[in-house]
């Protein structure tokens, strides 16, 4: 239930760019699903679990259809729950980078490998979505929400090697990962971003 959660809520941030982008039907509803399925079905392919979840379980399809067609009737009133639409999607963010470490090591894969695929599974949505509609994907520029992921599912691989207890460890990891991009998020903490030449050629 809480897979589906998270999955819901990537799809209502997939679904609600779509709109602002102005596509149509198809074109929202596609943006739902990618963005709340495109992170688990690239782990899964990754790693050999074969069929991706997303695709062969029908719950996933129909939870992703779900929200974009409800952000496609009534996007005005649910637009208004941004604030709370962004912890959603921090906590969805938390859980999927939990799950997808667990899953990493439980086919076998490398700590290093197992963490890496716990982010990807976190912020591979978020990055489809964005190519989508030809923009920058947002978790490359700012909010630090790929380090988010990245310590989450990190913390997985370290209580794995330890031999820590499976569930405290997850709860912990989700945690960690809910706290940073929260807070980075109402801070407006970022990584330091490469001066480019213009802005050299200006301050010379």
């Amino acid at each position: 239930m809480l897979d589906l959660a998270g999955t819901f809520v990537f799809a209502i941030s997939g679904a609600m760019l779509g709109v602002r982008n102005r596509l149509d039907f198809f074109g929202v509803l596609a943006l739902s699903f990618v963005a709340s399925s495109a992170g688990g079905i690239t782990r899964d392919l990754l790693i050999g679990a074969l069929p991706p979840a997303a695709i062969n379980d029908w719950r996933y399809f129909a939870v992703a259809m779900g929200a974009g067609v409800a952000i496609f009737f009534w996007y005005s009133p649910i637009s208004r729950l941004r604030k709370a639409i962004l912890v959603f999607d921090a906590a969805g963010l938390a859980l999927f980078a939990v799950a997808g470490a667990e899953k990493a090591l439980a086919f076998g894969l490398n700590p290093m490998m197992a963490a890496l695929l716990g982010m990807v599974t976190g912020i591979g949505g978020g990055i489809m979505r964005d190519l989508l509609v030809a923009r920058t994907p947002a978790v490359l520029q700012r909010d630090l929400y790929a380090i988010a992921a990245l310590a989450g599912s990190s913390l997985v691989v370290i209580g794995h090697l330890l031999d820590w207890a499976v569930i405290p460890t997850a709860i912990a990891a989700a945690a960690l990962c809910f706290g940073i991009r929260l807070i980075a998020v109402r801070r407006g903490w970022s990584l330091p971003v490469a001066a480019s030449s213009e802005q050299d050629e200006s301050s010379s």
